[in-house]
């Protein structure tokens, strides 16, 4: 007797399609009938236990001392240590000049936040597309990533300085030179430029394995339709990275808010004045003048600043990526 395969394979899939169990579910829930709950085996506890260790490794190091700094910064200091003072630090804060300065200077961050992104994202561009030498590059961008900030501070105070080399080779061909870290309007954009060039590494490697999930079909096919370079990084690259552009975006922006404070102390430790000051250096001061309140007052700032601002990058970047 001849078996009839097409039908049975049919009948088969058709006992296992993925609204089977759903439409079984909501027939058993109509007849009155208890559903079942799924036993707790040993399979299904694995999952859950291995993730419970870093779960725990989180609450402990991050959200508890994270909880008692936030309670800490409606505490007072010194003869008022331990008492609750409500909102008094942080309406002493925004009446602090250094304060007002490290807010001020965070926008000037956030200006150089897409510098650092471009370069790490048009570079990474280049060396998928294997520009001559390639993997010399591949290896070169990522070394400074691993140098300590002091190291990179030491380095370029030497080459910053009013008498530095750099103002050397500008004064050879008639170019006046600059205290780049003595004055006011020079001081925090050279950190952060040293700080582009000591990390966009990172930022360089998330890019490079961005590109790897990259569909290499539609690229063939951009450029079999005539797509020249420009075209191909707009309509193919940045719609297929949407995802990769917004994580470098915001760890960049975290990045910079949260791990400048090395190159700070060693090349302006916040100088001229407060023309470099940034949160986190302020948070350091304040801790250091025996204000730990205030100090876990401004931290709670810069928590909510780096909370507000990576949202809203997030939020625009989808939002761009898919126009794109």
């Amino acid at each position: 007797m001849a078996i009839d395969t097409t039908s049975t394979r049919t009948l088969v899939l058709a006992n296992k399609g993925p609204g089977r169990g759903r439409r079984e579910r909501g027939a058993r829930r109509d007849l009155g009938q208890p559903l079942r709950k799924k036993p707790w085996t040993s399979e299904r506890l694995a999952p859950y236990l291995m993730v419970l260790p870093v779960i725990l490794i989180l609450a402990v190091f991050r959200l508890y001392p994270l909880l008692l700094g936030v309670n800490f910064s409606f505490t007072g200091d010194k003869e008022l240590n331990g008492q609750f003072v409500g909102l008094d630090n942080y309406l002493t804060l925004l009446g602090d000049a250094r304060f007002q300065a490290s807010a001020r200077n965070v926008l000037v961050v956030l200006l150089f936040v897409p510098i650092q992104v471009f370069v790490a994202g048009i570079l990474a561009t280049f060396v998928f597309l294997k520009i001559p030498g390639h993997r010399f590059y591949r290896s070169v961008y990522f070394l400074p990533v691993v140098l300590s900030p002091i190291i990179i501070g030491a380095i370029f105070n030497i080459l910053l300085a009013a008498n530095g080399p750099i103002n050397g080779a500008l004064n050879t061909i008639n170019v006046p030179g600059v205290d780049w870290l003595g004055l006011p309007t020079t001081a925090l954009p050279s950190v952060l430029v040293v700080h582009i060039w000591a990390t966009f590494g990172m930022a360089f490697t998330i890019f490079l394995a961005g590109f790897a999930t990259l569909d290499a079909e539609l690229l063939d096919a951009a450029k079999i339709d005539g797509a020249n370079l420009w075209q191909q990084i707009v309509h193919v690259i940045i719609p297929s990275l949407s995802q990769t552009i917004q994580f470098v975006f915001v760890t960049t922006t975290i990045g910079m808010l949260t791990g400048l404070f090395g190159l700070l102390y060693t090349m302006t430790a916040g100088g001229p004045g407060a023309a470099s000051y940034l949160p986190e250096f302020l948070i350091w001061k304040l801790n250091g003048e025996a204000r730990p309140a205030l100090a876990s007052a401004a931290s709670v700032f810069l928590l909510l600043i780096v909370l507000v601002i990576g949202l809203i990058q997030i939020r625009v970047l989808r939002r761009a990526t898919k126009e794109a």
